[in-house]
């Protein structure tokens, strides 16, 4: 933008920092072996020229400057500026334009045919917020649904992956096992669609997700498939159902090689323990109750602020964190640690705190934790409970804004 605004004259930027759309932001994202993928971004300006069509060429030209590599030029869709990286690899930019409203909140426009109210984050956090509600177990569904969806080559046509996260979170059912919740839910949804195959914006109920003709026969597709593939499971409700019956039904359900390596997995762990058992290996049924800063607020690095934190042992100091892994000091369970953040963001603020939970132990515990918490406080503590490459974050907020964000990796060891 800097080089297109210096030949053009003009004074083009972004105003926030980018924001992940779609099944990125939603962590929905599932493992394609036909290598479709695309990454779905918005980009936010204050200032655009009026004309659509005339917005995207403008980020299509300043992207040229850049991208005079690549096998296929950055081009202007209806909704979005593409890039091509690689075959079957591209982003798509949705451009939007922001306002300040006479309550001094941002208003945004979405450059498609004509300029349309529309929030960046709105889908996102209806999905997280949806997740939440639903004791952080609908994304597990959708994963799984679109698994089935990408499951033969040959079903090119089925729909979305939006669409396909609205009805799951419409028929959802909360079970105690993944494996009920997924089957349970996925019969409500085929009868749902037996009888109407509409689909709304959760965030805007008045206009339909089905935009296209094409989008009527990928909803007929859903449903015949699903009509005819969920019959290969009955055999689960069958009270003499061995191991493997239960597994070759998966399989056919969902036509991937996962289920043959079990059966032959099975064989050979019959004399091994649990214990024994990889962590790959291991299930473990956890909440994703992990939150992100860019589905709360706008994110634009104005300022900074740094971490570090004392790491006490009961009432004596061992040291700071920073220090201590730069001398490959380990940090052990049992300590406490006292996060202290310092920031050039001119007061009045409010400062927000995320500490999140990895590794199996923290699976295993159901306590991967990743919720924002709003503290106002510069100093945060917490328990060196158990092993894990943790890590802590620390944001400033500022007139709606999230102005400065730092992070700091905590390693604890055994």
């Amino acid at each position: 933008m800097e080089e297109y605004n210096e030949e053009k004259g003009t004074d083009y930027k972004l105003a926030e920092t980018p924001i992940v759309q779609g099944s990125v932001a939603m962590s929905t994202v599932v493992q394609n072996e036909n290598n479709d993928y695309d990454i779905d971004v918005a980009i936010v300006f204050d200032n655009l020229p009026d004309g659509t069509t005339a917005a995207k060429n403008m980020i299509v030209n300043a992207l040229k400057k850049k991208c005079s590599q690549f096998n296929v030029e950055p081009e202007a869709k209806t909704n979005c500026v593409r890039i091509v990286y690689a075959e079957n690899y591209h982003i798509d930019f949705a451009i939007y334009r922001r306002v300040v409203d006479e309550d001094g909140n941002y208003k945004y426009e979405h450059c498609g045919s004509e300029w349309r109210q529309r929030d960046p984050r709105a889908i996102t956090k209806w999905f997280l917020d949806q997740n939440k509600e639903k004791e952080y177990k609908l994304r597990e569904i959708v994963r799984l649904m679109k698994m089935f969806s990408k499951s033969r080559s040959a079903w090119v046509n089925m729909p979305g992956g939006l669409i396909q996260s609205v009805i799951a979170d419409e028929k959802f059912q909360l079970y105690e096992r993944a494996d009920e919740r997924f089957y349970h839910t996925m019969t409500e949804i085929r009868d749902r669609l037996a009888n109407h195959k509409e689909v709304f914006n959760p965030t805007d109920p008045e206009n339909s997700l089905k935009l296209v003709s094409g989008d009527s026969v990928k909803m007929e597709n859903l449903y015949n498939r699903l009509k005819d593939k969920l019959g290969k499971l009955d055999i689960l409700f069958d009270s003499d159902c061995t191991y493997n019956q239960a597994v070759e039904a998966w399989e056919g359900f969902f036509n991937h090689s996962y289920w043959t390596d079990l059966k032959q997995e099975e064989r050979a762990q019959m004399a091994k323990s649990y214990s024994q058992l990889s962590e790959s290996q291991i299930y473990y049924d956890y909440r994703e109750t992990e939150e992100y800063i860019d589905t709360m607020f706008p994110v634009n690095r104005k300022y900074e602020v740094t971490l570090d934190s004392k790491v006490k042992k009961g009432d004596s100091v061992v040291g700071w964190l920073n220090e201590m892994k730069r001398q490959h000091k380990p940090l052990l369970p049992g300590h406490t640690l006292h996060f202290e953040a310092k920031t050039s963001v001119p007061a009045p603020y409010q400062v927000y705190w995320k500490v999140k939970n990895r590794g199996s132990v923290a699976l295993e515990e159901d306590c991967i934790r990743g919720e924002i918490v709003r503290t106002n406080k510069l100093i945060h503590i917490e328990p060196t409970s158990f092993r894990g490459d943790h890590y802590v974050e620390c944001y400033i907020i500022k007139s709606g804004e999230c102005v400065a964000k730092a992070r700091i990796d905590v390693p604890i060891r055994i």
